[in-house]
C-alpha cells in the first residue's frame, strides 16, 4: 500500500515538474519556430523590385476591372491628350482654407516628398541618396506654375513618365488636396 502511495507521489511530482519546465518565463521569446517562412518573411519597400510580380514592382495599382468601393472610376487616361483634356474640365472643388492647407501639406509630405522634395524643387530624398535614377519634376518650375489644377490632379491620379499613379492610394478630394497646396503654398514664392 505504502509502494503504490509512493508511486503515486513520485508521479504526481513528476507531472508537477513536467509543467513547470514546460512553461516559458521569457515572454520575448515565441518558442519554436515549425514555419521559418512564416516568422522571418521577406519585407519588400513600396519603391524596390519585387520578383513576384510581373511587372517587378512592389507598388502595385488597382486591378483592372475593378472598382474601389468609395471611388467613381476616373474617365481619364495616362496619355498626353487626356491630362490637357482634365487640365482643361477639372476644377477644384475645395476652397484653399488653412485646414485644407494643412492637410494637404501632410499629405504631400507622405506621398510626394519623398520624390518631389520638401520644397517642391525635385530634390527629394530617393532622388539626392540616388535610389531614383531619373529626376523628379521640379513642381516650382514655370511650367508646373502654369499648369492648370485640373492637370496636376490628373497626373497625381494616373501617374506621368515614370511616376506611379497615386489614384489608388488617394480619395479624390484628398488630391485636390495636395493640389490646393502645391498651387497655394509651394508657389507663394
Amino acid at each position: 500500500m505504502m509502494n503504490l502511495k509512493n508511486r503515486n507521489f513520485l508521479l504526481a511530482l513528476a507531472l508537477i515538474a513536467l509543467v513547470f519546465t514546460a512553461c516559458d518565463h521569457e515572454r520575448n521569446n515565441p518558442g519554436w519556430q515549425y514555419f521559418d517562412d512564416m516568422v522571418t518573411s521577406p519585407a519588400y519597400e513600396s519603391y524596390t523590385p519585387n520578383p513576384n510580380f510581373k511587372d517587378g514592382k512592389t507598388m502595385q495599382g488597382t486591378i483592372e476591372g475593378t472598382i474601389p468601393r468609395d471611388r467613381m472610376p476616373y474617365p481619364y487616361e495616362k496619355t498626353d491628350e487626356d491630362r490637357l483634356l482634365a487640365g482643361q474640365n477639372l476644377e477644384n472643388p475645395l476652397n484653399p482654407t488653412p485646414e485644407i492647407m494643412a492637410r494637404g501639406g501632410e499629405l504631400y509630405g507622405i506621398y510626394c516628398a519623398s520624390c518631389h522634395g520638401d520644397m517642391g524643387d525635385g530634390q527629394g530624398q530617393l532622388f539626392t541618396r540616388k535610389k531614383y535614377p531619373y529626376p523628379p519634376a521640379d513642381l516650382l518650375s514655370d511650367k508646373v506654375r502654369n499648369n492648370p489644377e485640373g492637370e496636376i490632379y490628373h497626373v497625381i491620379s494616373v501617374g506621368w513618365g515614370v511616376m506611379g499613379e497615386h489614384g489608388s492610394m488617394l480619395l479624390p478630394n484628398d488630391r485636390w488636396k495636395i493640389v490646393s497646396y502645391i498651387k497655394n503654398e509651394l508657389h507663394k514664392n
